[in-house]
């Protein structure tokens, strides 16, 4: 019974190492920079500049499809879909209902380095598109990001808003931080709205 403790143990040590490790090392991927207009506690309202995205449509329910969007980008991002070099992982990942409606997208932001010219050919099913500056009011949560959780954050940012008389001016989208591997309550999320 003792060695079971130990051997239960050990690896229990091991998987926090290893979340951990995962952990720091998504903190310290590269974010998109943006400029803080408004911060209140959770709510924020950002600033982004141009940023170049690469992003992928697939059908489904929202999960499968970020699940499905996110490994077509991950062998676009790691030269397994194409030739050359691989391209840094950043943060977050990007999701959105696609424009008509018969499934969601996902993108992956580029590293700033990375104009359009200097980015590989993507392999089919996977599109760079330079998104625009724009204003975006934001909510920041830790937890599980299920529909529920995603839903409920997005009726509290509308709330915000309408509090501080910013007019949507596109669809909700979601951000998310990190992996699968990181527990609940360090990861981070966002619902984001933009703003006209």
């Amino acid at each position: 019974m003792g060695k079971a403790r130990w051997i239960a143990a050990a690896a229990a040590g091991t998987a926090a190492v290893a979340a951990a490790a995962y952990y720091l090392n998504e903190r310290n991927s590269e974010k998109p920079d943006y400029d803080l207009l408004i911060e209140e506690g959770r709510f924020a309202l950002r600033a982004y500049p141009a940023m170049m995205v690469a992003e992928t449509v697939q059908e489904g329910q929202r999960e499968t499809a970020l699940g499905n969007g996110f490994r077509v980008l991950a062998d676009y991002i790691f030269a397994r879909s194409r030739p050359g070099k691989k391209i840094a992982m950043t943060s977050p990942v990007l999701s959105d209902r696609a424009a008509d409606e018969a499934g969601w997208r996902t993108r992956f932001v580029m590293p700033r380095r990375l104009g359009k010219a200097k980015l590989p050919e993507p392999a089919p099913g996977v599109t760079l598109v330079e998104q625009p500056p724009r204003k975006v009011a934001a909510i920041r949560f830790s937890g599980n990001a299920d529909d529920e959780a995603l839903a409920a954050h997005e009726a509290d940012l509308r709330e915000w808003m309408a509090a501080n008389s910013l007019e949507p001016a596109g669809d909700v989208e979601y951000a998310f931080y990190n992996s699968p591997f990181i527990p609940g309550p360090l990861r981070r999320n966002e619902v984001l709205i933009p703003v006209a």
